[in-house]
């Protein structure tokens, strides 16, 4: 895919107030720890994760989303009537029925001709909906278009570790130590046609690629068991996702350089999907891109789903990491398992 009219105006982000470090949780999983004799620090030593944030209990997505989507809102020259589509692209929803999108365009004061709709692809669900924004601007159905996505770690991270406690379960463990680096925070990203500002950083194109054959990796969903009285888990197969994930990502990169016309030196900077120091690790030397081009926001942000990648961009604008005329890379990669990459001129 390619784009030659769609500017990324600009991208706004919000940071819940709580503070949550990995020693913290080691604290609630002491019985755990002196089941398994585990030393304390052994949650950051294997994750590379410092701490995360936590929303206050029971918080709204919507509001969240909301607060980022104000954000940008006021950074632009852009007006609420402007935009043409509103996406919520987050795992975490206020309710399965309607989409979050209504509550957001609600709060924002969109128009009735705005299209609202919510989008669900794991942790590439801002990136798609930056691509499907794109496509609109492209084929000249819309000016401008807002996505936007909140994510909340605090309820599947108090549900895990109560459950560790409870079965002191080394195979359990190691299929919920993914869980443990999960974050919380919302992002918003507003795309424009150039006709109506071309202030921000052009939107080149992008390439997309899948391994559907290994959906089964990381499930996050509703107990069915009578007992159960719906409770939410998430199971994750860190080593196979891990090696599967680099796999895919290492293929789709190739064919991204490609598309985008970049020689080997190209991207200048990227910006990749937040999960931990082993997986920094493992696509940089596949993609073999130095550690140095690459901005992370890991170690005190964890990992935020579909939010870590766009305000892990954010937060690298912000601290002029990125700064004008950089050939950019978002490297997109979530459950599925699905890629997308997109070029960006900064």
């Amino acid at each position: 895919m390619r784009y030659s009219k769609v500017y990324i105006d600009s991208l706004g982000y919000e940071l819940p107030p709580q503070v949550v470090t990995s020693e913290d949780l080691e604290k609630k999983l002491k019985p755990l720890y002196k089941a398994l004799h585990f030393q304390k620090g052994q949650l950051e030593v294997l994750t590379g994760i410092h701490e995360r944030r936590f929303w206050k209990p029971n918080y709204k997505m919507s509001e969240g989303a909301i607060r980022a989507a104000r954000k940008v809102i006021e950074d632009s020259n852009i007006s609420a009537e402007d935009i043409g589509i509103l996406i919520y692209g987050g795992v975490c929803r206020d309710n399965a029925e309607p989409a979050t999108a209504c509550a957001v365009s609600h709060g924002l004061c969109l128009g009735t001709e705005t299209q609202v709709y919510d989008i669900s692809n794991a942790c590439l669900g801002v990136l798609n909906g930056m691509v499907h924004v794109a496509n609109a601007i492209e084929l000249g159905q819309v000016r401008a278009g807002l996505v936007v996505a909140c994510e909340s770690s605090r309820e599947i991270i108090d549900i895990t570790t109560d459950r560790l406690v409870e079965t002191k379960d080394i195979n359990f463990l190691k299929n919920n130590i993914a869980t443990l680096t999960g974050g919380s925070g919302s992002v918003a990203v507003l795309l424009t046609d150039q006709s109506l500002s071309s202030r921000g950083h052009r939107l080149l194109g992008g390439v997309a690629r899948s391994a559907n054959e290994h959906h089964k990796l990381c499930m996050w969903g509703m107990e069915t068991e009578v007992s159960s009285q719906g409770t939410h888990f998430i199971e994750t197969d860190s080593i196979e996702i891990l090696k599967h994930g680099v796999t895919l990502g290492g293929k789709t990169f190739k064919t991204f350089q490609k598309t985008l016309n970049w020689l080997d030196n190209a991207p200048d900077k990227i910006i990749c999907h937040q999960v931990g120091a082993t997986h920094q690790r493992n696509i940089l030397s596949a993609i073999k891109i130095p550690k140095e081009k690459d901005f992370t926001t890991f170690k005190y942000l964890g990992n935020i789903g579909s939010v870590s990648l766009p305000i892990t961009a954010a937060i690298a604008a912000e601290r002029e990491f990125l700064v004008k005329n950089d050939r950019v890379g978002f490297l997109g990669i979530g459950s599925g398992l699905n890629c997308l990459m997109l070029g960006i001129e900064w």
